[in-house]
């Protein structure tokens, strides 16, 4: 198990180390001073210069014969042997302690292991009490977060009841449906006025006057020696160009009862745009202040006359603020939605508009 980093000893512990650190100082100072004492009375035993002059002293003679054996007193020998005896107790007792050292070393280090161990014990207790406060604290931010939103949507329960009750005691408003009282369409035979609303601007598509510029382009195309499609493009009209692809063939041909070779040149479709866009007036203009409508309109029997309307999505509801108009003056509409990207088209195959 890694060592980690170990946080502040408890007080047992210190208190502990302190008093064996002081009993192994007590114990160094006393074998200092009984091992000093050994070796003065050592020297004073192996010394004949030195004598005894009174107990625990030793002095120098004022005279000493030389190549004279000297004896020791009685008095001095008691000394002595005390003495002696005294040096073999300190030594014991230093050994004694020297043993006590090494078992207070040993216990010492056992301690420290215990310690260590016991401070890791710790860390990872401090740490897992450090997760689970953390997780606690978690729960309890969710709970509060919780809380909050429960009393939230009890508010609005309690506004959405208040607002139910007072529904509920209201009187419904009546509502007026408008319409129009002509519903069944009809196929348009007759005059037909084109307009195109888009983007909420009304403008005229001049397809009666672009066809009659195509009719006059088709004499080139009878001219010329090619057969087969070709294509080509009249105007602007009014702010309108036509883009037309014809087919032009040559073969036998039967007209009026006679059979002979002839030319044939057919229109095989065409697509009107504007110039630029937006193209128009915004319809709002259109059905107050603008005489465009009235332009349009004036000398034409709305008994006879149709007026088809090229509308794109964004416009629907501009369309209906213009068939009421239109009704009001008599004329039929009929409507033609194309999608947002779609230009008008038109040819041969394509189909009369359906007025209401």
């Amino acid at each position: 198990m890694s060592r980690r980093k170990r946080a502040t000893l408890e007080l047992g512990h210190d208190a502990f180390l302190d008093i064996v650190a002081n009993l192994v100082g007590i114990l160094i100072i006393l074998v200092v001073v009984l091992g000093t004492q050994t070796q003065r009375i050592t020297r004073a035993l192996t010394s004949p210069d030195e004598i005894a002059q009174k107990p625990g002293e030793l002095v120098q003679p004022e005279a000493v014969i030389p190549n004279m054996p000297t004896l020791a007193t009685e008095s001095q020998i008691s000394e002595l042997a005390q003495t002696a005896m005294q040096a073999a107790a300190a030594q014991r007792e230093s050994n004694r302690l020297e043993k006590m050292i090494v078992r207070y070393d040993a216990e010492l280090e056992v301690a420290k292991r215990e310690r260590g161990a016991l401070l890791d014990l710790l860390t990872l207790a401090e740490e897992a009490w450090a997760e689970k406060q953390k997780s606690l604290d978690e729960q309890k931010v969710r709970a509060a977060k919780l809380g909050s939103e429960m009393q939230e949507v009890s508010s609005q329960l309690a506004e959405l009841a208040g607002t139910k009750e007072r529904l509920e005691n209201q009187e419904l408003p009546v509502v007026a449906v408008e319409h129009l009282p002509t519903p069944m369409a009809k196929t348009v035979f007759g005059d037909e006025i084109h307009l195109r609303l888009k983007n909420n601007r009304l403008s005229v598509v001049p397809i009666e006057p672009l066809l009659e510029a195509i009719k006059e382009d088709f004499g080139r195309v009878i001219r010329g020696s090619r057969n087969g499609r070709s294509s080509s493009a009249v105007g602007p009209i009014r702010g309108y160009v036509a883009h037309y692809a014809m087919d032009k063939s040559t073969g036998r041909i039967t007209q009026s009862g006679k059979t002979g070779m002839g030319t044939r040149v057919q229109l095989a479709g065409m697509v009107i745009e504007p110039l630029e866009e937006p193209h128009g007036q915004p319809i709002d203009q259109v059905l107050t202040t603008s005489r465009l409508l009235d332009v349009e309109l004036a000398g034409r029997d709305p008994s006879k006359t149709t007026i088809t309307v090229w509308v794109y999505p964004e416009s629907f509801a501009s369309f209906r603020s213009l068939k009421e108009h239109l009704y009001r003056r008599g004329f039929a509409t009929a409507a033609r939605p194309l999608p947002a990207d779609r230009a008008i088209t038109g040819g041969p195959s394509g189909s009369r508009s359906q007025a209401q």
